[in-house]
């Protein structure tokens, strides 16, 4: 009769209970954070439900779909940053009620609303620009502008009042900002900017309203330059968002350009299951938000002094990696359920059952391990260099997760034999 090796057994025992000990440690931050990914996989499933029934308008406009990866990323990268900065002003001591325009929260605010303006042109012409470059047939210039303006102010104006609303039940409730904000604010993101440039796409064939809303939106982006010249200026919290997150912003949404146009050049597939369609926003958004909790997290730890900007994370920065992971599997084990439920609800084809949440948690899995990677490393190395990870860390997360999710999710469906 063989024995099992002692030490194989001890060190198994060892692993269990720091495992139970990691559990216990989180619990409370698992807690909030489930309970808004649900909010938010819920809401992202309806979301996704939508962009199966577009299938219509992807068909009449192409190229559209290069730019819903962008659009849908940067409500997210914007107002998911905000929520970080809110996040970090609660656990600071700097946020107070009302935010008035010269308080840090007021700064962030203001800041992301001329974002908003500025890089909904800007994607316009990335979208535009980048499909020609690929030589991809898609719609005009000017569709683009119209459709990503429109869509980009009507949904912005929501996911902003949102944002805000939920830092005050945060505050009042006691919650930790951190690990509620960004599941919550990119569900919101993901519900309203389908809606939104689907409604903008309308607009389209009525006669001069293009022009018209082309010469609008080329002179909102002049208009805002010129009174935040004239008056935000003096505002330094302000003016150091908008230098250091512009940037970081049209490289977010030029990957998510990329990750458009990964969609576009294999769209055939998607119009064979459209329930693959119902998939993308809740898993792409949930891969966002859990390396948003993470990068939101570490933000604040390194602001507090918590966590060492190490090459290699510390005790306390590998408490919070945990945390994405027991996020993760049960999360993505529902954006499967979910996401097959409702297509079969609506009658929209669909894979096997089992092939879409098997493709939902593999995907997920591998998406989730390239989210602590970037997550740690884009809070790290944005500290060391002397820059504020708030405005780093939830763009480059969410932005890399829109191409890498995508590539993840193809390159599930290679594994699984899926179309």
């Amino acid at each position: 009769m063989q024995f099992p090796d002692i030490h194989a057994v001890e060190l198994w025992n060892r692993i269990r209970l720091r495992f139970i000990d990691l559990l216990r440690v989180q619990a409370t931050n698992a807690r909030q954070g489930m309970g808004a990914l649900l909010v938010a996989s819920g809401t992202n499933v309806f979301a996704g439900l939508t962009l199966g029934f577009m299938t219509g308008t992807l068909e009449r406009l192409p190229g559209l779909i290069i730019l819903v990866p962008a659009a849908i990323g940067m409500r997210g990268n914007i107002f998911g940053a905000l929520g970080s900065r809110l996040g970090t002003a609660m656990h600071t001591g700097q946020f107070t009620t009302p935010i008035t325009r010269r308080s840090a929260p007021g700064q962030g605010v203001a800041a992301a609303l001329v974002m908003t303006l500025y890089i909904s042109v800007a994607l316009a012409v990335l979208a535009k620009e980048t499909a020609r470059l690929f030589g991809l047939e898609t719609i005009s210039m000017l569709d683009y502008l119209v459709i990503s303006f429109v869509g980009g102010i009507l949904s912005s104006a929501v996911v902003l009042l949102i944002t805000i609303r939920v830092a005050m039940v945060s505050v009042r409730r006691g919650w930790d900002m951190d690990n509620v904000a960004a599941p919550l604010v990119t569900a919101a993101g993901d519900l309203v900017t389908l809606p939104a440039l689907w409604l903008a796409t309308l607009l389209l064939p009525i006669p001069f309203v293009r022009e018209i809303l082309g010469i609008i939106s080329l002179g909102a982006v002049i208009g805002v330059t010129v009174y935040s010249f004239l008056r935000l200026r003096g505002l330094s919290v302000y003016r150091g968002i908008i230098r250091q997150s512009i940037p970081i912003l049209l490289l977010a949404g030029l990957l998510d350009i990329i990750a458009g146009i990964t969609i576009d050049r294999r769209v055939d597939r998607f119009f064979t299951y459209p329930a693959l369609l119902v998939l993308i926003p809740p898993f792409l958004a949930d891969a966002g938000a859990i390396g948003g909790i993470l990068s939101a997290r570490l933000s604040s730890k390194l602001h507090l002094g918590l966590v060492d900007p190490k090459a290699l994370p510390g005790r306390r920065s590998i408490e919070d990696i945990s945390l994405a992971y027991v996020l993760a599997i049960p999360v993505f084990l529902l954006v499967g359920i979910g996401a097959t439920l409702v297509s079969s609800i609506t009658g929209l084809a669909h894979p096997p059952w089992m092939s879409m949440i098997a493709l939902s948690v593999l995907a997920g899995t591998m998406a989730t391990t390239a989210a602590v990677f970037v997550a740690y490393y884009a809070s790290v190395l944005s500290y060391r260099f002397g820059l504020d990870p708030d405005n780093y860390g939830i763009p480059t997360v969410t932005s890399t997760m829109d191409m890498t999710g995508v590539l993840a999710l193809f390159l599930a469906m290679v594994i699984l034999g899926i179309v």
